[in-house]
């Protein structure tokens, strides 16, 4: 249903961190919501998230824009 989103998660992540083969992303769908969580290698985690929170803000954003096109609600986890 929301694949594009996970294509867009997914993509956005391997092209910052190092360790693009440990980039995992998943989907659980809740009637209309979706919600998509990232993990990444642990050495990682500071490209995803940037700083203070402004890539994984800039994430949040896109996959919202997505969402949008999707007529679904998204909200994107991201680790823990």
């Amino acid at each position: 249903m929301a694949s594009m989103m996970v294509d867009l998660v997914e993509y956005l992540a391997k092209a910052l961190v190092d360790q693009p083969d440990e980039v995992r992303v998943t989907e659980t769908v809740d009637g209309g919501r979706v919600q998509v969580r990232l993990d990444v290698a642990e050495d990682d985690w500071g490209k995803v998230i940037g700083k203070g929170g402004r890539i994984a803000t800039s994430m949040r954003s896109l996959v919202k824009v997505a969402a949008v096109r999707e007529d679904v609600r998204v909200q994107l986890e991201i680790g823990d």
